[in-house]
Parts: C-alpha cells; sequence; structure tokens
C-alpha cells in the first residue's frame, strides 16, 4: 500500500510539474474577470517572486520520486503522502480555472493549502532537504499566494474594502496564518523563506507608491523570518536540556 500511495505521488507531481506547460502566458487573474478591473493591486507580488514555482515544481518531483526509489516503504515518509497528493491533483487544474473563474480558483487554492499545512504538520524532521523542505517551500508559497489572490478577488468584485484595504487585510491574514504555523507546527526556514520572498515581493512593489504597505509586507516577511530563528533557538534548548 505504502509503495502504491508513493507511485501515486509521483505521479501527481509529475502532473502538478507539466500543467503549466499547457495555460501559456498565465500572468495572473485577467482584470477583465472582475466587475472592478484589476490593473495593479497592491497585494500582488512583483513578477520575479514567481520564479519560486520551477525550484517548488522541481523540487517536489525529487522528493516523490526519491521517496518511490528509496523510501517507499518508510513510515515516516508514507506520512504525508496522500494530503500532499491530494494538494497537487488540485493543482494541476489551478492554472486552467485561474483563467476563467477567480472564485472558483481561490476556493482551489486555499484546499491546497490547508492540505499542503497538513502534510507539513506530520512530516517528519528527518532528511529535511529531501523531505520536509520540498513541502514547506510548497506551503510558504500557498500561504501567500492564497491570500494575495483574495485580495484580488475581494477587491475586483468590490466587497468590503477597495484594493488598498484588501492588501492590508490579506497580508495580515497571510502573516497570521504563517506565524501560527512556525511557531506551533513546523518551524521549517523553507516555509518561512517561502512567505518572506512573497511579502518582499509584495513591499518592491509598492515601493515609492504605497509606502504604509510596502513597510507592512517588508516587516511582515522579517517578522516570519525571526519567528523560525526563534522556534529553532528554543528547540535547540529543550534538546540540551
Amino acid at each position: 500500500m505504502r509503495r502504491m500511495k508513493a507511485i501515486l505521488l509521483l505521479t501527481a507531481a509529475l502532473a502538478f510539474f507539466a500543467a503549466p506547460f499547457f495555460v501559456s502566458g498565465f500572468a495572473g487573474f485577467d482584470p477583465a474577470l472582475f466587475p472592478i478591473p484589476q490593473e495593479n493591486p497592491p497585494v500582488q507580488p512583483a513578477g520575479w517572486a514567481f520564479a519560486i514555482w520551477g525550484v517548488i515544481y522541481v523540487w517536489l518531483v525529487v522528493h516523490a520520486g526519491y521517496g518511490l526509489l528509496a523510501k517507499a516503504d518508510d513510515v515516516g515518509w508514507d506520512a504525508p503522502r496522500w494530503p500532499l497528493m491530494a494538494s497537487l491533483v488540485i493543482g494541476v487544474t489551478w492554472l486552467s480555472v485561474a483563467t476563467f473563474s477567480p472564485i472558483w480558483a481561490e476556493i482551489e487554492i486555499f484546499a491546497m493549502l490547508a492540505l499542503a499545512l497538513w502534510a507539513l504538520a506530520v512530516t517528519p524532521a528527518k532528511q529535511p532537504w529531501l523531505l520536509s523542505t520540498p513541502i514547506a517551500l510548497y506551503a510558504g508559497w500557498l500561504t501567500a499566494a492564497s491570500f494575495a489572490g483574495l485580495g484580488i478577488t475581494g477587491a475586483g468584485f468590490g466587497l468590503l474594502w477597495g484594493p488598498y484595504g484588501w492588501a492590508v487585510a490579506c497580508i495580515l491574514g497571510a502573516l497570521l496564518v504563517g506565524l501560527t504555523t512556525v511557531l506551533l507546527v513546523r518551524p521549517n526556514p523553507a516555509y518561512a523563506f517561502a512567505l518572506c520572498w512573497a511579502l518582499i515581493a509584495i513591499a518592491v512593489r509598492n515601493w515609492g507608491v504605497n509606502w504604509d504597505i510596502t513597510l507592512l509586507a517588508g516587516f511582515g516577511g522579517l517578522t516570519a523570518l525571526a519567528a523560525t530563528a526563534r522556534s529553532y533557538w528554543l528547540s535547540n534548548l529543550a534538546h540540551r536540556a
């Protein structure tokens, strides 16, 4: 059964890796999909930040491939397979859905995030570079991306606040989920790095235009890194005691 799960996870990871090749030119939600077009939403990271997806795709395939070839029957490696597999299967369709329905895309990406956090929570700390780190990087980026998409969608449909209010709310929302994960679930540096990467990219995008958004996002990213460092420090103290 564990070997079959490992095979299914590798299949899902390869499909997830291949999905972008079937959706050409996707660069975020089409502004025309919203009643209030979002041409330059302040909650969206700078374009260069999305390059992290290349690392995530490759690392997840390596994780799944190594897990099948060398750790198919390992209990620790088997623990995150179901939730990670489910997250990746949903992710295979995400880009296609995002081209025509921001609402369904947001439902999907929050489901992906919940499943990725579940996978991270049950992943052992052993062999971090191959086991927990790729999952953490994936979950960290999803934490930021899901809230950024929520901010764009909420503003695009004119719900509650405008783009500025949604940017503030969603940066704080991403930070709340991120810090909860770092402090209570798993203080993996890759998770904090991915979240910080996205928040710094939001800060850069707003540089010279919305200084308060820049400061909030930048401070938030550094806070995530600091919380991770603190968790590791406390963990090391506990091991030495």
